[in-house]
């Protein structure tokens, strides 16, 4: 089943999460970027990062390629900001959710404190579908773990 994986990344953790999945699953991978990036240290990163999710912002992406007929699953990844999904997403479903109807979906959030159980089911509303296999991750890539590796790999199988 042809994949794409679409997924922001602020820190890393989300980029290394999806680059893991998309080996496994042999997937096409898509990173949305902001026109205007985000702050991704200190104060300014929480409260301009965590004001943009709770107000529902969709900011500006980059121009990309994403082409949603060359696809069956899509896998979404996004860190998780005052327990929603990171608004590059929601960008991205305002702007191909009407093509992506049909489609078999997934998610994958990443997390350092806790909301990712929330964040999904926004997500599963959004996209007014069922997410066939949901992965929570504390900062997967910068603190690896067994556990995180065993995680994905279950994650995989039921994407299948």
């Amino acid at each position: 089943m042809p994949t794409a994986i679409v997924y922001f990344s602020l820190t890393g953790n989300t980029a290394w999460a999806a680059g893991r999945i998309a080996e496994a699953l042999g997937a096409e991978t898509l990173r949305l970027e902001p026109e205007k990036a985000y702050p991704a240290r200190g104060a300014a990163k929480f409260l301009l990062g965590g004001k943009s999710a709770v107000f529902g912002e969709a900011p500006p992406l980059r121009p990309y390629s994403f082409d949603p007929d060359a696809f069956d699953r899509v896998i979404f990844g996004f860190p998780v900001w005052a327990g929603r999904p990171a608004p590059p997403l929601r960008s991205f479903l305002k702007a191909e959710g009407k093509a992506l109807k049909g489609k078999t979906f997934a998610a994958f959030a990443c997390q350092s404190g806790a909301g990712g159980e929330r964040a999904l089911r926004q997500l599963e509303e959004a996209l007014g579908a069922e997410l066939k296999a949901k992965l929570i991750l504390i900062d997967p890539g910068d603190r690896p773990s067994e556990g995180n590796e065993a995680r994905i790999a279950a994650f995989c199988g039921a994407c299948r």
